[in-house]
């Protein structure tokens, strides 16, 4: 009965198992109705605003913020790379990785130099595995984000783009689909287009400023990288928490199978030693009458 000890051993380990994936499988779908709420709630703001400054970058102000102006040449390219802390939610983190590392091979073939932003744990130890230029990161977000810690990590690339170091800033995350699907994204945050805008058939308008264009487009353009920053981070948020749940589902699922599995195969040793066993009094009893 020694296999069928070790199989016990193996069957009371899958089930410890089950019971962990089972019990991040909960707190994950609990986490991640909270992370949805605040992603709705910040996405109207964010689409809003992000139309607001795709405007002014077709209106012609007096006032010419650095972030409006399109730089001819791009030489060196931003990238905020948003990812989760920790692990164990499927290919969330590969998949945006995968991105990232796609689009900066082609920036390394067009020779631009690539700084990077990592906000998330995993981006970070990724792109300073791989030997990338971080000029900033911020990780241990937890599970409410506050944007006074997020500006910080991104300023260092904002300043960057003002002193002419950097020439286009993009961000990169994980967008919210549904509870099965999340979608890597990458967009471009500098200099502003107006891409997001439909056709105007041509005409030219502007905005009034009060109490002058210098004060407002400043205030907007900050409150415009902030909602952005923070909009792209409750994306990744939910999205980490809906693959969580998925992940540790199939965990559980997976692991339930092996249970079965396992019982069946003890079952059969367990059957066969018991054969064995009634085979060999039965041949005693032969034996001795």
């Amino acid at each position: 009965m020694a296999g069928s000890k070790e199989i016990r051993t193996k069957i009371k380990s899958v089930e410890n198992t089950r019971k962990i994936t089972r019990a991040m499988e909960m707190v994950a779908a609990s986490k991640m109705r909270k992370a949805q709420e605040r992603m709705r709630a910040a996405r109207p703001y964010a689409e809003k605003i992000r139309q607001v400054a795709a405007h002014l970058s077709r209106a012609n102000p007096e006032y010419k913020h650095p972030f409006l102006i399109k730089r001819e040449i791009i030489k060196n390219v931003g990238v905020i790379i948003i990812t989760s802390d920790k692990g164990l939610c499927g290919g969330l983190n590969t998949n945006i990785l995968r991105l990232v590392v796609a689009r900066m091979k082609e920036w390394e073939d067009e020779s631009k130099g690539i700084s990077i932003c990592a906000v998330g744990n995993k981006g970070f130890t990724f792109m300073s595995r791989i030997g990338a230029k971080v000029k900033s990161h911020m990780i241990g977000l937890g599970d409410i984000p506050h944007i006074e810690k997020l500006i910080g990590a991104v300023k260092v690339m904002l300043d960057g783009y003002n002193a002419g170091e950097i020439d286009a800033i993009y961000i990169s995350y994980n967008g919210f689909v549904n509870t099965m699907k999340q979608e890597p994204r990458m967009e471009q945050l500098l200099p502003l287009t107006g891409e997001l805008l439909e056709p105007t058939n041509g005409s030219a308008w502007d905005y009034i400023y009060e109490p002058d264009a210098k004060v407002v487009v400043d205030e907007l353009l900050v409150r415009y990288i902030e909602s952005l920053v923070y909009n792209g981070v409750t994306e990744n948020q939910a999205s980490e928490q809906s693959a969580r749940m998925v992940a540790m589902k199939a965990a559980s699922d997976n692991a339930k199978e092996v249970i079965g599995e396992l019982k069946l195969i003890y079952n059969k040793a367990r059957q066969a030693a018991i054969t064995k066993e009634i085979s060999e009094i039965v041949g005693g009893a032969a034996a001795v009458s």
